[in-house]
């Protein structure tokens, strides 16, 4: 139950860096004020998860993060009884800590839990912010300050793997894309410690390759994979070689495709 949940205690001062595109920071401030309930929605790298670290710290509350996969279930989130010394002892999980403390629970790519996971957001969703646990017979009620967010990619849903609308509108939404050219250079270069000039040059890169998405590329490069890519320069790896270990063969295994992305590599950088 533990290996993919992390937490996350911080103020202001330790704020993780996050550059803002728009006003999000102000509308999760609003949405946190009154107590609703937020989805973010963005492609993979996109910043969704740093954004709600960002905020966490800037608010001054606990963040629960889970990473939610296939094998996600309610009682990963809400807790089960264990054997401790020879006695069974009930152990919160971190959906279930979230609401005794008051902190941020986020839920990532919520779409990949398994389906009984929604079920229990429901009524924490709505004007009862309550949350049931069966097995041990209470009814938590959320205490001030608590939150929940969740993230999902729309460009991975499929019929098996999305959000219903009854859940989807329980939500304030918000919606993530890649930052624009000049935000994302000020952001891969605070991140890696490249210069502005030549993460400008990534970022460039970033574009062309994320306009293959739908043709050669299921996805386009993300932020993430530009930072590792300048981050690696930065140390001194020669930048064809960091280019493709960090945005080529993440994007695919398909030799020929990475042919041709190397090729446009080539292009742009000479």
């Amino acid at each position: 139950m533990d290996g993919h949940i992390t937490l996350q205690n911080g103020g202001a001062a330790t704020a993780p860096f996050y550059l803002p595109q728009g006003d999000e920071c102000a509308l999760f401030e609003a949405a946190s004020r009154n107590d609703l309930p937020v989805l973010l929605k963005g492609p993979t790298g996109c910043g969704k998860t740093r954004f709600v670290a960002h905020m966490a710290a800037r608010l001054g509350r606990p963040l629960y993060t889970v990473a939610c996969h296939d094998d996600l279930s309610a009682a990963d989130l809400i807790g089960r009884y264990l054997l401790k010394g020879g006695e069974t002892v009930w152990v919160d999980g971190p959906l279930t800590r979230a609401v005794r403390e008051g902190a941020i629970c986020y839920l990532d790519e919520v779409v990949e839990a398994r389906k009984d996971v929604t079920v229990v957001l429901h009524p924490l969703t709505d004007d009862r912010r309550i949350l049931p646990i069966d097995r041990t017979g209470e009814e938590l009620e959320a205490a001030p300050g608590f939150m929940l967010v969740a993230s999902y990619n729309p460009g991975y849903q499929n019929i098996l793997k999305t959000l219903k609308p009854s859940t989807r509108q329980r939500f304030v939404g918000m919606e993530f894309d890649f930052p624009a050219p000049d935000l994302e250079t000020r952001i891969v270069a605070q991140e890696s410690g490249l210069d502005e000039t030549r993460a400008r040059a990534l970022i460039r890169l970033a574009g062309k390759l994320r306009a293959l998405k739908g043709q050669d590329l299921e996805e386009g490069v993300s932020t993430r994979l530009v930072i590792y890519a300048a981050t690696l320069i930065a140390t001194g790896m020669p930048i064809e070689r960091a280019i493709e270990a960090a945005m080529i063969q993440p994007l695919t295994d398909d030799a020929d495709i990475k042919r041709g992305l190397l090729d446009l590599v080539t292009a742009v950088f000479g």
